[in-house]
């Protein structure tokens, strides 16, 4: 019977408390998961709490319609992904309901993430054991869907091993706590007869007819995750309901709750990592160590990954922890005191006849260099996805575990079989501890012959792994990559168990269907496959790493789902603040990925014209965060100026893209007559109008306009221009921000140049790096401008000339965007070369001698996203050192206001939800006498509308300063030297210029009828 789609979403939205979406947008956002496969769900329910939830499944049970529970959607088999109703736990249902500290017991929501449950329990000395590589931002719901291990598990086990109770729901609406389950309680249950009963009595049923059979068929290894754990109804193991369930991806039942059992967090922790010749060899020596004690984590990583993260320049500081060799093992061991855990490494090294001075030896007790030790290998699978080389690699044979003991000879064979098939180039790491291994395969699965031999690798791969009394998953699960295979691994008579079981909780198939049980063909359901036949399309941005193809691009994301964590790094300021996929940099990269087409059932039709792309765009802040967070570098800020580009080529855009996007060339204009247009603009309401037709945020303060800019002061100043060759030249970059609205902090960096040696040099001719038209997808008039600036800037390009930005995002320009945007220029590469940070120059080209003057001070420093993301932080923070700040560099993301971003109408309330969340409670927090620093204009508006009583200085401010002495303590306003505009309201008077863009916008549209189209 077909689906009625239109009354179950009716129905849904009737009935379920939370967010109904079945349109094109949040379903194609849902297509995949981390894996190989793509199916377009439904539609996707977001439950306000729990009950919301289970009421979401009685509706769809009505209905006969498939359902699938969605945890972060890291998965990595395709459990997470299916043509269901997607609920997705993750944004409501996320609370730590009930903690008992003495019991060492938790109840939590399905949707909490692992690092925020563990956050909430740090203050009871207790977390949650196992600690996958997705800890930032999977889900518990999920772990327990999937049985997640992590590197932890070593010490701690599986998830199923720290599981005491779920509540659970069934498709036909039973709703109850199972554990496990003494025969007493079997009889209480079964004598109140109903649906829970029939459960417990057809699960004894189907363990007392196949007891030995998993006794005898399920390895006896510490990774065992393929199939469904019918070994925790044996009743050696207390008949454990839950933990059976534990693992089951969602076929059988769906979590609402569960009952966990916690453990001490460790007091105190030593490392060591320990060299070999190869991975092999690492391998080989594992039940060494293992006799020799027992480390809380015993993890390798191969020479070819840390090959990558060399040619990535990822990671650099964790590999130089380690010592000598061609592969590693990391081995911590965890004690109640520092002396404890030392002695543990010690004797270990000692059973190993080395010592911690041996060059293939690399000791630590400091938690700091420890984590970026762990980072190396947590980074495994974003550092191998996307290697150098251009071979795509891909999920399906990830995660293979074997007995610790016959590890090595298992890698052999493994890697011949990598040979056998071409896929020599695969690396190879994990938790060898437990003998798992994790691994991403170049197959080639775009062709049909590559699908083949694709599907024929795993067949063999499942073989080889059985034979060494191992598992299909020692860690990701079934799902449909390897659902295919079980019965290679359990044979005919355990599989036929396990659809029993799916029979009894699941009868018609709808839960999670296709995977685990009666799956689909793991080369079925392909997110490329032979068939894929995506658009091409002329871009204006080159993709350089990308073999210039958009299309691959946007495929970088193999849905790691790093964007979708809480706290540290940049990435993602708007999926922090809306808890929305579609918000992410991962569901924005799905969208696009829809939008290229190329499937029978594509979720995004109409292309570059996508409502749906850009309402999801829309609310990228184009920060560049994923730029450098993202593991596999999706640059999200660069495809979404490409796609607006494209979505508004031959028609009107915003009236925000004609206000700010052409704000350089309003703020030249500004200088015509400004007492004049302020006198004239002066009457009550224009500021009101002025935002309306400029497309901006009515809650904002427009920026104050400086009476006199810095080319005009420079001007005035007449200083004669030195020779470009000279080799003490520098050119400071005079950009819109800091010539026009701050042009104290330019003023102040003349001051601290001069003072270092340079003779400065400042273009007059109107110069621009385009930023704004860049980010408004204006990309032909972009081009225009940086044409006119390399015409400018011709003789000190040809000199040689270093270029010395101020702003961040104006230097990220010329670092990166540009050199997109116009490949082929040569000028534009010598330039690139050539622009130097501010920090950069002070450092690295100084005359000898030259220290920068001694502030003596405390100071917030809140970093600007694309310092973040481009131009790197190391040269700023070697600088505050050097002037004596004792600087507090934060870590709390995006400002929020993002270039005009938060000034845009609509984006106000995020802009400031996303500052609340980090900076702005920073700010505030800090005391009077710290100075608060903040290079990028947008950080220092915010900064300032942001409630904090504080204005943000820029380093070069905070440096003249020091030229004259540090101001006195709880003064930090005499930072600020920024004079009042000359005459008038300078707010009032940029609301009149960007009030005369919008309504010429307005204007010029209505008469011509048309929009100059970009080409």
């Amino acid at each position: 019977m077909e689906l009625d789609v239109a009354g179950l979403e009716k129905a849904l939205r009737e009935r379920v408390r939370g967010e109904v979406r079945f349109d094109a947008g949040s379903r194609a956002a849902y297509s995949t998961d981390g894996s190989n496969y793509r199916q377009v769900p439904i539609g996707v329910v977001v439950p306000r709490d729990v009950d919301a939830g289970a009421e979401a499944i009685a509706v769809c049970a009505r209905f006969g319609a498939p359902v699938l529970s969605r945890g972060g959607g890291t998965s990595l088999a395709g459990q997470c992904a299916n043509t269901a109703v997607v609920i997705d736990w993750t944004k409501y249902c996320n609370r730590l309901v009930s903690l008992d500290a003495q019991r060492r017991t938790c109840v939590v929501e399905p949707g909490i993430v692992l690092d925020e449950l563990n956050t909430q329990l740090s203050a009871h000395g207790l977390k949650f054991g196992p600690k996958p590589s997705t800890h930032s931002h999977c889900a518990l719901g999920g772990m327990i869907g999937n049985n997640s291990c992590g590197a932890s598990a070593q010490a701690y086990g599986k998830t199923v091993d720290n599981v005491r109770r779920l509540e659970i729901v069934t498709y036909d609406g039973t709703r109850c706590w199972v554990g496990p389950t003494s025969d007493e309680e079997y009889q209480e249950v079964v004598a109140a007869g109903g649906r829970r009963a029939e459960l417990y009595q057809g699960l004894r049923d189907i363990i007392d007819r196949h007891a030995d059979d998993v006794r005898l068929g399920y390895p006896d290894i510490p990774r065992r995750v393929s199939g469904y754990n019918l070994d925790s109804l044996l009743p050696e193991k207390g008949f454990d309901v839950a933990r059976a369930l534990v693992g089951s991806e969602g076929t059988l039942v769906t979590v609402v709750r569960a009952e966990l059992h916690l453990v001490p967090v460790p007091a105190h922790e030593a490392m060591v990592v320990l060299g070999y010749s190869d991975i092999c060899a690492a391998a080989d020596d594992v039940p060494r160590l293992l006799e020799h004690g027992a480390p809380e984590l015993l993890e390798a990583i191969d020479g070819r990954m840390a090959q990558l993260m060399r040619q990535e320049h990822s990671h650099l500081a964790s590999l130089d922890e380690f010592p000598e060799g061609g592969s590693w093992l990391l081995v911590q061991f965890s004690g109640d005191s520092q002396e404890s855990a030392d002695a543990q490494v010690r004797e270990l090294l000692d059973a190993l006849g080395k010592s911690e001075d041996d060059s293939d030896v690399s000791m630590s007790d400091d938690p700091r260099r420890e984590q970026r030790m762990l980072r190396a290998r947590e980074a495994g699978l974003g550092v191998t996805a996307r290697p150098p080389d251009g071979r795509e690699t891909w999920e399906g044979w990830e995660d293979s575990s074997v007995p610790p003991d016959r590890l090595g000879d298992y890698l052999r064979d493994l890697r011949a079989l990598f040979c056998e098939f071409g896929y020599d180039a695969a690396s190879l790491y994990g938790h060898f501890g437990q003998g798992c291994v994790h691994t991403r395969i170049p197959f080639e699965l775009k062709r049909a012959d590559g699908v083949a031999a694709f599907r024929s690798f795993l067949f063999r791969a499942a073989d080889l792994v059985v034979s060494y009394g191992g598992s299909l998953s020692g860690e990701h699960g079934d799902g449909q990559a390897r659902g295919e295979l079980l019965t290679r691994m359990f044979g005919e008579r355990l599989v036929s168990a396990f659809n029993e079981m799916k029979r009894l909780f699941d009868p018609d198939d709808r839960m999670n269907p296709g995977k685990v049980v009666a799956p689909y063909r793991a080369d079925e359901n392909l997110r490329l496959g032979p068939l894929w036949r995506p658009r091409g399309e002329q871009t204006a941005f080159a993709y350089p790493d990308d073999d210039h193809s958009f299309t691959r691009a946007v495929m970088r994301c193999v849905g790691v789902g790093n964007c979708r964590s809480h706290e540290g790094g940049v990435m993602c300021p708007s999926y922090r603040a809306t808890g929305e996929e579609e918000h992410s940099t991962r569901g924005r990269s799905r969208l696009l990925f829809e939008m290229l087409g190329g499937h029978a059932d594509p979720a995004v039709t109409d292309g570059w014209r996508s409502t749906e792309v850009k309402d999801a765009l829309d609310l990228c802040l184009a920060c560049k965060g994923c730029k450098s967070d993202c593991p596999v570098g999706v640059d999200m800020a660069t495809y979404k100026a490409e796609f607006l580009s494209h979505h508004y080529a031959g028609r009107p855009r915003p009236a925000a893209h004609y206000s700010m996007g052409w704000l350089p060339l309003w703020a030249r204009l500004s200088r015509l007559a400004p007492r004049l247009t302020n006198a004239a603009l002066g009457a009550p309401g224009v500021a009101r109008l002025g935002k309306l037709l400029a497309g901006m945020a009515g809650e904002r303060e427009a920026p104050v306009l400086a009476g006199e800019s810095f080319v005009q002061w420079w001007i005035a100043r007449g200083t004669p221009e030195p020779d470009p060759a000279d080799p003490r030249t520098v050119v400071l970059w005079p950009d819109t921000f800091s010539t026009y609205f701050h042009p104290a902090i330019a003023k102040a960096a003349v001051r601290v140049l001069e003072d270092a040696g340079f003779r400065v040099a400042v273009p007059i001719q109107a110069v621009c790096c385009g930023l704004t038209w860049i980010s408004t997808g204006q990309l032909t008039t972009a081009k225009k401008v940086l044409r006119r600036t390399l015409d400018v800037l011709r003789p000190w390009i040809e000199a040689g000339t270093p270029v010395v930005g101020l702003e961040p995002s104006c230097t990220a320009v010329f670092r990166s965007d540009a050199v997109e945007l116009m490949p082929h220029d040569q000028d534009v590469q010598r330039l690139a070369a050539q622009f130097r940070t501010f920090a950069e120059l002070l450092l690295d080209d100084t005359p000898e001698g030259w220290q920068p003057p001694r502030l003596a001070r405390s100071a917030v420093v809140q970093k600007h996203c694309h310092q973040h993301a481009v131009t790197k932080y190391d040269a700023d923070r070697e600088l505050l050192r050097r002037a004596g700040l004792d600087a507090d560099v934060l870590d709390e993301g995006c400002c929020g206001l993002a270039g005009n971003f938060g000034f845009e109408r609509g984006h106000h309330a995020l802009s400031m939800t996303i500052g609340e969340q980090g900076v702005l409670p920073a700010v505030r927090n800090a005391p009077d006498e710290t100075l608060v620093l903040a290079d990028g204009f947008s950080c220092r508006t915010q900064i300032e509308h942001g409630g904090t009583g504080r204005r943000a200085m820029h380093l070069a401010e905070a440096l003249a300063l020091g030229l004259d002495g540090p101001p006195p303590a709880g003064h930090p306003e005499r930072a600020i030297n920024r004079p009042a505009p000359a005459a008038g309201d300078a707010r009032l008077f940029t609301a009149g210029v960007i009030a005369a863009a919008g309504a010429a916008a307005v204007v010029g549209c209505a008469l011509l009828g048309r929009c100059r189209r970009e080409r």
